[in-house]
């Protein structure tokens, strides 16, 4: 770590140097009272005389420890006043809180605690909020979270810096060590409270602070620097690798509704890394923030992706959400609506259409004479149109249907049809067929044409048929 009289020099350079506010701006700091926030809170006041900007301090009293959270209260609203600082306090009764939600206290506390932090924030139009997370602090959550099972990401632990909708939350003190905290506090005589719960041994962080960390300093003496310093270099490898799927996602993935399409053959060029970490991505857009993303869960999807795995297959995780993989396209996100049924007509006056269901417009003209014999356009089709018996429809698939295809001999099902050409499971109910009056299939558009009503050298009148805007 910095020495004493280096930590503070820096870490005001750096405030400077990185923008964190301008002058006349106005700041928001989380106190608890502690040493941590306390050194933060002089910190800040010494600076703010040298650029001028607002301090509004925010204190959040939880009520878990009746008299001792009251102290604190009235030592942090007397100091902001002494600094001629504005003060903000919110009595947040955790106890019943708790109750109602049946939340542990931690979790409880943090959430309605960062409610108040940004109700401040909005109310005094400030988009910067300071935090006294310190090193020991960073230490103790990389802890934890290998302990209870963490990727790479995990290890790059509490974020110096980070966007909170529309609130950019800062933690100058995440290298500074408690020690050098205390030491300031002693050197500029600043009040401090000292937390009796931090020695309940009862909650886990404290276990680690209390028991784990000093077993393991017996091994090696800078562990918490070792830890801290890990957490510096996987932030910077998680912030380049979150750049590399992000890139990866704009190129490869296609919002479907309220989820996401990609390519499984495009997906599997990936290395594993990157194939982790872009269905982390897609299931992090897809799920409510509550959701918890887990490993087992990713790898599944992962799995299902494969070459070896069934080509057509149906996967549900979490509490909404479902992974359909149909041949090469890939669908992740919530169970999409079935397909409606749609049947449009066509007289010998139509021109034009629009199929709603699919955003594709059908386009149809009357040419004198044989036109477009040997087009080869999938989204084309030309008809002999004397041989047509109307009224034409366009519709999706119904049970039974089968084709006559152009220059093959006999009949197919259309659904066997389907699934030769590997259409989409998803996608066949959408795929419009024209049929004449007597349920005969005369052209899938971009799959077949059929034998009926070919243009030939007798032709006197050619109906000439587009599909506009249609995507298989």
């Amino acid at each position: 770590m910095q020495p004493r009289e280096e930590w503070t020099e820096r870490l005001m350079a750096d405030a400077k140097a990185e923008g964190w506010w301008c002058e006349g701006a106005t700041v928001v700091i989380a106190v608890s009272g502690g040493p941590d926030s306390m050194a933060l809170l002089h910190l800040l006041y010494t600076m703010s005389l040298q650029t001028h900007f607002r301090v509004v301090v925010a204190h959040a009293n939880h009520q878990f420890r009746g008299a001792e959270s009251d102290a604190e209260a009235i030592l942090v609203r007397r100091i902001a006043q002494e600094w001629g600082m504005t003060f903000e306090m919110a009595e947040l009764n955790m106890p019943d809180y708790i109750a109602q939600t049946g939340m542990n206290a931690q979790s409880a506390s943090r959430e309605k605690r960062y409610q108040f932090l940004h109700e401040v924030a909005e109310r005094y139009g400030s988009h910067t909020l300071l935090l006294g997370h310190h090193a020991g602090d960073q230490a103790e959550t990389l802890l934890m979270r290998i302990l209870r099972g963490t990727g790479p990401g995990g290890l790059a632990g509490i974020p110096y810096r980070r966007i909170d909708n529309n609130l950019e939350l800062i933690r100058p003190l995440l290298r500074i060590t408690k020690d050098e905290l205390l030491s300031y506090c002693e050197r500029y005589n600043i009040p401090y409270a000292i937390d009796s719960s931090n020695l309940d041994t009862h909650y886990f962080r404290n276990e680690v602070r209390l028991t784990l960390l000093p077993m393991l300093e017996a091994y090696n003496p800078q562990i918490q620097a070792s830890l801290v310093r890990l957490a510096d270099m996987a932030a910077v490898d998680d912030d380049y690798m979150g750049q590399v799927t992000s890139a990866v996602f704009q190129q490869e993935v296609t919002a479907d509704g309220a989820g996401y399409r990609l390519s499984r053959e495009s997906f599997s060029r990936l290395h594993v890394a990157l194939q982790r970490r872009l269905i982390k991505l897609i299931l992090s857009l897809c799920s409510n923030s509550e959701q918890t993303l887990e490993f087992r869960m990713v790898e599944e999807i992962v799995a299902a992706l494969s070459a070896d795995r069934p080509a057509v297959c149906r996967m549900d995780y979490g509490a909404h959400g479902v992974l359909r993989r149909e041949y090469d396209e890939v669908y992740l996100g919530p169970p999409r609506e079935e397909s409606h049924r749609y049947n449009y007509v066509i007289q010998p006056s139509t021109t034009a259409f629009e199929i709603s269901e699919s955003g594709t417009t059908v386009v149809l003209e009357r040419l004198d004479g044989a036109a477009g014999t040997n087009s080869k356009q999938q989204w084309e089709a030309f008809f002999d149109e004397d041989l047509l018996q109307y009224p034409l429809h366009v519709r999706n698939r119904e049970p039974g249907d089968v084709i006559a295809p152009y220059r093959l001999n006999g009949t197919k099902k259309v659904q066997d049809m389907f699934v030769d050409l590997k259409v989409p499971r998803s996608k066949r109910d959408l795929v419009p067929l024209v049929v004449d009056c007597q349920g005969n299939v005369l052209w899938i558009p971009s799959i077949r044409r059929s034998r009926h009503a070919l243009v030939s050298e007798q032709t006197r009148s050619t109906l000439h048929m587009t599909f506009i805007g249609l995507e298989m």
